[in-house]
């Protein structure tokens, strides 16, 4: 088996870029998910789930800051703001303090979806903490992830799903419709994932800790950023995908050590 793809997400519900070598951090690989949208009177996270707009928000970063675009938005880059300027944001169930971007940042953003808007920061100082149920390590930090560090996929899984599409006669999806981080080919059979416990990729050692439960993100389509009128691949998969907590497909994982993974590395199952 070996690492296919590797893709980040710099700001939360924004579109993905794909990488060759990623560094892995605590919090998730390096710029993943460190960025976030949210409400300015309320601080609540923005998600695409219900403004698919945010699908079409690319975002190049640095360690300087972030450099956003969008078809409809001319380029606005956003320094990596003081830690003077922390405000409550709430992501789910946690609330934290990120560091807000400047007014004119923000005031872009607004215009451009339409509504008062915050661009928010993760820094170093930032805590948000892993399920305790899951973390492999007292107070083990995430990012502006949903839940966990990283996200694997088997392209076997998305290549089950896919025949399954198929013979219904709709029309198969790419792996972007589930955002993962890490995608792993030579895997046997589909959802081999599922099993796995340990795994190395490279040098590098990874826990999985969590079937990932899926949402209407995955019916809509990352170019067009229309809803399947079908439902589809929610639907199909909550045929033979269907858990007591969910819809599941694929895992999450939390590293356990620091370094780089790559294109091309092998993928070793070590329990």
């Amino acid at each position: 088996m070996q690492l296919s793809e590797i893709h980040i997400y710099p700001v939360k519900s924004c579109a993905g870029i794909s990488l060759r070598a990623a560094d892995v951090q605590p919090r998730g690989l390096q710029f993943d998910r460190r960025w976030m949208l949210v409400e300015a009177n309320t601080g609540k996270f923005l998600t695409a789930r219900s403004t698919p707009k945010l699908l079409s928000l690319r975002a190049a970063p640095s360690a300087a800051g972030v450099l956003l675009s969008a078809p409809d938005l001319p380029e606005i880059f956003a320094a990596i703001p003081s830690e003077s300027s922390l405000i409550s944001v709430s992501i789910w169930d946690d609330s934290l303090n990120a560091r807000s971007c400047d007014s004119a940042v923000n005031h872009a953003l607004s215009v451009w979806l339409g509504e008062p808007v915050q661009l928010v920061f993760m820094g170093d100082e930032n805590a948000r903490l892993t399920d305790p149920r899951y973390a492999t390590a007292p107070a083990q930090s995430v990012s502006f992830a949903d839940g966990f560090p990283i996200l694997l996929i088997t392209q076997a899984s998305l290549d089950g799903l896919n025949q399954h599409l198929s013979a219904k006669g709709r029309a198969e999806v790419p792996m972007a419709r589930f955002r993962p981080n890490l995608v792993v080919t030579g895997a046997e059979p589909a959802h081999a994932e599922d099993s796995w416990r340990r795994i190395r990729i490279g040098e590098r050692h990874f826990a999985l800790v969590k079937p990932c439960v899926r949402c209407v993100l995955t019916t809509i389509d990352t170019t067009t950023l229309v809803r399947d009128s079908f439902g589809e691949p929610l639907k199909t998969l909550l045929e033979y995908r269907r858990t007591a907590k969910g819809v599941t497909f694929g895992m999450n994982l939390i590293p356990l050590d620091a370094g780089t993974v790559q294109v091309g590395a092998a993928v070793k199952v070590e329990s």
